[in-house]
């Protein structure tokens, strides 16, 4: 995976975990998210992620998942794992593919990579052979209740992603799908729990009035009461 732009200041450090595991390669700062996480690149072939203690990010959950949705789907392949006192690290593969919000893509181009893609994982990858939940019931034991009430019906229950948004959808050189990263929260879900959450970011990365090729695109009319109530179930969380 090549890099997006990215999103580090000048005072961060960069972890002693991660310059063991670079071990004399070059360490190339790729983004840091909202909890505190960190992605570098390793050299040219590897990335490392890194979740500080305390941040609650989950990757042991993350290399679980990458490692059996391989078998089924392209993601990142997973090269080690591990913790120590100070958090996490993930290690895998790097892809030959840019982030759907790399600015060398059109609008146009980067939403329909990110319709097409959702729509390859969530035919491809067998129900019936995951061991991974991301069930609105469960999802439903962390938030309140009384602000968002009784879910919709199931439409149909697919291998969700788990966190859609557009900067997890890769593209190839020729400006197609090629595979997903950031997936700690793979699992069974209605469909709709990523259709919705990946229609939403579109406006956060692209803007208004993408909504429309994404639906076409994946070939679903839109749900709007199931989008609305997985939009907020994804705010509330």
């Amino acid at each position: 995976m090549q890099p997006p732009e990215t999103d580090f200041g000048d005072d961060i450090a960069v972890p002693a975990a991660v310059t063991m595991l670079a071990a004399g390669r070059p360490l190339t700062p790729i983004w840091r998210n909202v909890l505190g996480g960190l992605t570098y690149r390793i050299g040219t072939d590897y990335f490392v992620k890194f979740a500080p203690r305390g941040s609650d990010l989950p990757l042991r959950n993350e290399a679980g998942r990458l490692a059996w949705a391989a078998s089924y789907t392209p993601v990142p392949e997973v090269v080690s794992s591990g913790a120590d006192d100070t958090g996490e690290w993930l290690v895998t593969k790097a892809i030959n593919g840019w982030s759907a919000v790399d600015k060398r893509w059109d609008k146009a181009t980067a939403v329909t990579a990110i319709a097409t893609g959702l729509k390859e994982l969530h035919n491809g990858v067998p129900v019936k052979e995951c061991p991974f939940d991301w069930s609105v019931e469960r999802r439903l034991e962390k938030v309140d209740r009384d602000k968002i009430g009784n879910p919709p019906a199931i439409d149909r229950l697919v291998v969700c992603h788990g966190d859609p948004c557009a900067p997890n959808t890769l593209l190839g050189p020729d400006g197609r799908w090629v595979a997903h990263v950031d997936m700690a929260a793979l699992g069974v879900a209605d469909r709709w729990a990523d259709l919705a959450v990946a229609s939403y970011s579109l406006s956060w990365n692209y803007g208004d009035g993408w909504e429309e090729l994404f639906f076409a695109t994946y070939g679903i009319a839109p749900d709007p009461e199931r989008i609305a109530y997985y939009r907020l179930l994804w705010d509330l969380g």
